[in-house]
């Protein structure tokens, strides 16, 4: 008797009807499964052989200074890549194959030349690096070699400071070859020849000692060195802007602390034809007094010089900044242009000499040599011009007289331009 209870049991042909629903049902669930198993497997696959296919950029390392900086990039294995100029601000663009990054931060943190370092995917199949550099520069010796002693390859090159002439002409080549006036990505413009460099008038780059946390000497009243060479400094700038064939600039006109390097840096992306650095020191023997030209040299012309040195290359420890040896760089074409702008400081040493004798009090042996940090561009020629010391209270007394550095600025101005027209081979007069 079929009851009308929902808990009463089927008949035959109901119960066939559902034993083939619930085989059917089972049969896709286990098809389904599989499936999934299927494409889950295919997917590990898929992702392990991208996996494969990825380079991996492991470390990034960064040394040197302001003038020359090395990056060396180590990969698994040899990496394809290419290379791009851009500016405004100046910067490097490595291109490679779609790459992971294993970067530890602390090695991208500001050093030399390079100010900010940037990476990652620009597509499926794309990655970029970008380093933002402080100033012109160009790329000498990029090469990728093989690990000697470990599996993988590295990237290595060195950027080296230019001036801006240098760094447009370079952009100018780099489209010319390529064609191309825009960047690959959003926000990186290729630069082109859009801000012609002027052409190019003897310049003169001031170089006053110190500043901001770098307070240089100081004497017993309290006069510091930073204030009385940025005062002198300006007034040699003034002076010397009066002549309409010399471009004159500084490498601080404020109360800025600047690097050793980072001085002779900008000399350089200027292409200054003379580099003078402003000092006003002290010293233990407090009778000694009188202006002093150092130019650079190995081996100091004595003990004076070489301490004087010394206190001069340490003014960067002083602010707090550690010092880290450039990549050293053995070239004859190098060597030729160092000696040769040597020859040009020592000229200008003299003339400088000339100008004062008689004028002003100069120190016994007036022309002294020893090895300061801030003289080393190699193709500039350059002079550290010791006002007189601030230990002896004469010479303080007139280096803070604004009528004696109007008259000394005048006598070094005249150095100047006699310099000027012997290198240029003319002659120049005021207007």
């Amino acid at each position: 008797m079929r009851g009308g209870s929902d808990l009463s049991l089927p008949d035959k042909r109901e119960y066939v009807g559902i034993s083939m629903r619930l085989e059917n049902r089972n049969f896709h669930s286990r098809t389904g499964y599989l499936l999934a198993c299927f494409f889950l497997l295919l997917l590990a696959l898929t992702t392990a052989a991208r996996a494969a296919d990825t380079l991996s950029a492991l470390t990034f390392r960064m040394a040197g200074d302001e003038l020359r900086t090395r990056i060396v990039i180590m990969f698994d294995r040899e990496p394809e890549l290419s290379t791009l100029l851009l500016q405004h601000p100046h910067r490097l663009v490595i291109d490679l194959p779609k790459a992971s990054f294993g970067f530890d931060k602390t090695s991208l943190e500001p050093r030399g030349l390079v100010t900010n370092v940037r990476y990652g995917l620009m597509d499926e199949h794309r990655s970029r690096m970008i380093l933002t550099l402080r100033g012109p520069f160009k790329v000498e010796g990029l090469r990728v070699l093989k690990n000697e002693n470990a599996p993988g390859y590295r990237l290595v090159a060195d950027m080296v400071a230019t001036s801006d002439r240098e760094f447009a002409e370079a952009i100018q080549a780099q489209n010319a070859s390529t064609g191309s006036t825009e960047a690959g990505s959003k926000g990186d413009r290729i630069g082109k020849a859009e801000d012609p460099v002027p052409p190019h008038v003897f310049t003169v780059m001031i170089d006053p000692g110190h500043g901001g946390i770098d307070a240089g000497a100081e004497s017993p009243r309290g006069v510091k060195e930073k204030d009385v060479t940025l005062a002198f400094a300006r007034e040699l700038r003034d002076v010397l802007k009066e002549n309409a064939n010399i471009r004159v600039l500084m490498t601080r006109d404020d109360d800025t602390f600047l690097r050793l390097s980072e001085r002779v840096r900008i000399a350089r992306q200027h292409e200054a034809d003379l580099f003078i650095s402003v000092h006003a020191d002290t010293i233990n023997l407090r009778n000694i007094r009188g202006a002093t030209v150092y130019t650079i040299s190995d081996k100091a012309s004595d003990s004076m010089a070489r301490a004087m040195a010394e206190r001069e290359n340490k003014a960067d420890a002083a602010a707090g900044v550690t010092h880290e040896e450039p990549p050293e760089v053995t070239d004859i074409l190098m060597d030729l242009t160092r000696r040769e702008t040597h020859a040009f400081s020592l000229n200008f040493a003299n003339k400088v000499v000339q100008a004062l004798e008689g004028e002003t009090t100069l120190i016994n042996n007036p022309h002294r040599y020893a090895g300061f940090q801030v003289l080393r561009a190699p193709d500039v020629p350059s002079v550290l011009v010791e006002i007189g010391y601030l230990s002896n209270a004469e010479d303080e007394k007139l280096m803070t007289d604004p009528a004696w550095r109007a008259r000394v600025a005048g006598l070094l101005a005249e150095a100047v331009k006699r310099f000027a027209a012997l290198k240029s081979g003319g002659t120049f007069s005021k207007g």
